[in-house]
């Protein structure tokens, strides 16, 4: 500008890289080789420092036109790695929690609950004791699970998420915009029903996500088995809304059907025509 000031843009972006704990080293007892682990968190030190990648030309998608290398400069990258990270909870619990042996030797309650793994009612209690223990995970931790020291000192933050409880899971089944259950509300629009799920069966559904330990993704299983003998029963008949309760999801009772009368036949009909 005119008072002589030089304005540079700076480029930048952000890549997201998921999965990265199934690159975790192996064992040093197992005898096999490690083709995805430290060998592969080495070559990605590079890009995490800032570096120019060419990308060879057979990973362009245009390489039937001979196009030119591509060069990326990942300096202005934001890099984010993510992963489940399964087990990991028991190393931070193995470096905050000191046993004691012999009889007599004190237990807290969070490893009792822990320990009695059988019991699929403690499930969620023992989710939110594997929670407290993820919010103090350190570079330690990380690099005991299999990450390379080079790699965390290369990721500064370091953030856990809590487990999906209840009130996460009914979010799910009902909030989004493409959510599952308006997926199958659509599905019985296709043959003039209407379906509704009353507010205790959506928790209902959520409890036995949690039971069953399937999460998120178990909610669909869960919704095709409670309404798929009714999904067979409603096309071509006079049923007008379908009524799941609590006692639906729990299996200790069927869906309340409701069925249209003729005149309502009758007026739909006319305004069809119409």
């Amino acid at each position: 500008n005119g008072e002589g000031f030089v304005l540079e843009a700076v480029v930048s972006t952000q890549s997201t890289g998921d999965e990265v704990d199934k690159i975790s080293m192996r064992s040093k007892e197992t005898h096999v080789r490690d083709v995805s682990g430290e060998g592969v968190q080495q070559a990605l030190l590079k890009l995490l420092e800032g570096t120019l990648v060419t990308i060879p030309e057979r990973l362009i998608p245009s390489r039937k036109l001979r196009a030119e290398p591509v060069q990326v400069d990942t300096t202005n990258i934001l890099f984010i790695a993510s992963g489940a990270f399964a087990g990991i909870e028991k190393i931070v619990r193995g470096r905050k929690v000191k046993r004691s042996l012999g009889f007599g030797s004190p237990i807290s309650e969070e490893i009792a609950v822990l320990d009695n793994k059988m019991d699929k009612d403690n499930f969620e209690k023992q989710l939110k004791i594997n929670d407290s223990f993820l919010q103090d995970i350190d570079a330690e931790d990380l690099v005991n699970y299999g990450i390379i020291p080079e790699f965390v000192g290369r990721m500064p933050l370091c953030v856990s998420l809590m487990s999906l409880d209840k009130e996460a899971l009914v979010t799910i089944l009902t909030q989004p915009k493409n959510s599952i259950l308006s997926q199958y509300k659509y599905l019985f629009t296709l043959d003039d029903c209407e379906l509704v799920f009353t507010d205790d069966s959506l928790d209902a559904v959520a409890e036995l996500a949690i039971k069953k330990r399937t999460g998120a993704r178990g909610l669909r299983s869960i919704l095709e088995n409670i309404l798929m003998a009714t999904m067979y029963e409603v096309p071509g008949s006079d049923i007008a809304e379908v009524t799941i309760t609590r006692a639906v999801v729990e299996g200790t009772g069927k869906p309340i059907l409701k069925t249209r009368t003729k005149q309502q036949d009758e007026i739909q009909a006319a305004a069809v025509n119409i």
